[in-house]
């Protein structure tokens, strides 16, 4: 008999409710494990710490206070294998209703409500039209390209004249609050480029045509938003001694650059490699764009209606995803809401189209890839966790074995068979130019960025 059993139901607006239910058997091991893990620190006459046996401890703490501690721990593992059992694609948040811990012998029971991928009626998804750009670097790119080279290639002299913006100092200075220094507010030998934006705003600016060894006192407000709460919004005073000014020589553009930086007999060669290696990152990156592209083109022939409390429950994981994210940088929701100068209820609603479409894609992956029977076997994923196994210095073999002891390997099927059938929609796709895309108003790859965007 399986350990976990359920029966599920549709319900309206695409949720479901999953009754489950877990095997005696099953929840007495639980109880077990709980009851070792209470009885680790338990001393009682005639057994050794740790070593008390797990029904003396049940019966001295009391069956139903273990049980409480195992559900509590076990209930995860549960939900999981119940969501698994039921075969559906959770979104959002789910409604769980443990009903009464079970009298020995008993399975226990817990119904978990929770919204679910829609179905999707497929239309067209083989030959679908989408627009592709052509990768073809502009000159401005190379141009961009080469100017870098160049500043890695500058040199620093010293100017003998006043600092400009693009300069850079060598600087002493010392911040004054109220007339007294405020810690961290002291550097020496510090070198700044003017213009970097290193500094609080205004203190750059305040030593243009300052020259060497001539003193200045530099006069600014930190932000309000500033780190160090004891500085922030504070007026204070700097009093600077610039010790060097120098400026930036930059190599002349000539064939002699073009074989000191890069080992080429000339300028146009290098311009040519650069064209080449730029063509082949921009391939990629259409690549990528081509089919994603495909994809919204074979959902747009597709029909799914998409509950607004659906979409509302991925903008929320959207949005905690993102959180999670911003908290390794180090910052916190307050400070990211402070920055952005939005609500959460405006970047909610801001999440809202793409939660949509995310799901819409989904469920149309999940339509193909019923439709074309794909499945994915043990094989495929050795297969497709090579680059990781070799990155990772380890092999396929082990990484597999990891995915199943996590409990992730139904994760892992999903997602290849998920670019597998990317895969298939973007190789049946029709290439068209993109001004054919937007004038028919199909999905089309978005173009490069000019140099210097974001």
């Amino acid at each position: 008999m399986s350990a976990l059993t359920t029966t599920t139901t549709e319900l309206p607006e695409s949720r479901v409710r999953v009754e489950a239910e877990v095997s005696a058997a099953e929840v007495e091991k639980s109880l077990e494990r709980a009851a070792r893990v209470i009885g680790r620190d338990m001393r009682i006459p005639g057994f050794r710490k740790g070593k008390v046996p797990a029904p003396v401890i049940i019966q001295r703490v009391g069956r139903e206070v273990v049980l409480d501690e195992a559900v509590r721990d076990t209930i995860p593992k549960w939900y999981v294998d119940a969501i698994d059992e039921a075969g559906i694609s959770p979104v959002g948040d789910p409604d769980l209703d443990i009903g009464d811990l079970p009298e020995a012998g008993q399975p226990l029971s817990f119904t978990i409500e929770i919204g679910v991928l829609p179905p999707a009626e497929l239309g067209t998804y083989k030959g679908v039209e989408v627009g592709r750009a052509e990768a073809e670097p502009a000159d401005d790119a190379i141009q961009g390209e080469l100017d870098q080279l160049r500043e890695r290639s500058g040199t620093l002299e010293t100017a003998d004249r006043a600092a400009q913006m693009g300069d850079f100092t060598v600087i002493d200075f010392v911040g004054k609050k109220d007339g007294e220094p405020f810690d961290g507010g002291e550097g020496r030998d510090f070198p700044l480029e003017l213009g970097s934006g290193r500094f609080i705003p205004g203190f750059e600016e305040q030593l243009q045509g300052a020259t060497a060894g001539e003193e200045r006192l530099v006069d600014v407000t930190f932000p309000e938003d500033y780190q160090a709460e004891h500085l922030a919004g504070e007026a204070v005073t700097f009093e600077v001694t610039v010790k060097e000014v120098k400026e930036k020589k930059l190599p002349e553009l000539d064939d002699e650059f073009a074989e000191t930086t890069a080992g080429f007999d000339t300028l146009d060669e290098l311009k040519e490699d650069i064209a080449t290696r730029l063509r082949e990152r921009e391939e990629e990156r259409i690549d990528r764009a081509f089919r994603d592209a495909a994809l919204d083109a074979a959902v747009a022939e597709a029909k799914v209606e998409v509950p607004e409390a659906l979409v509302e429950a991925r903008a929320k994981e959207l949005w905690d995803r993102m959180l999670h994210q911003l908290s390794h940088q180090g910052i916190s929701k307050d400070m990211y809401l402070q920055i952005s100068g939005n609500s959460e209820e405006d970047l909610l609603a801001e999440a809202k189209p793409d939660a949509e479409q995310q799901l819409k894609r989904e469920a149309v992956l999940k339509a193909v890839i019923a439709a074309e029977k794909i499945e994915v076997s043990d094989d495929d994923l050795l297969e497709a966790l090579e680059p990781t196994a070799a990155a990772q210095q380890t092999k396929p073999k082990k990484l597999l074995e990891r995915l199943k002891s996590s409990g992730r390997i139904d994760e892992a099927r999903e997602d290849l068979a998920q670019r597998r059938a990317i895969d298939l929609i973007a190789d049946e796709a029709v290439a068209i130019s993109v001004e054919e895309a937007e004038k028919q108003g199909k999905p089309f790859t978005p173009p490069a960025a000019e140099p210097g965007d974001a």
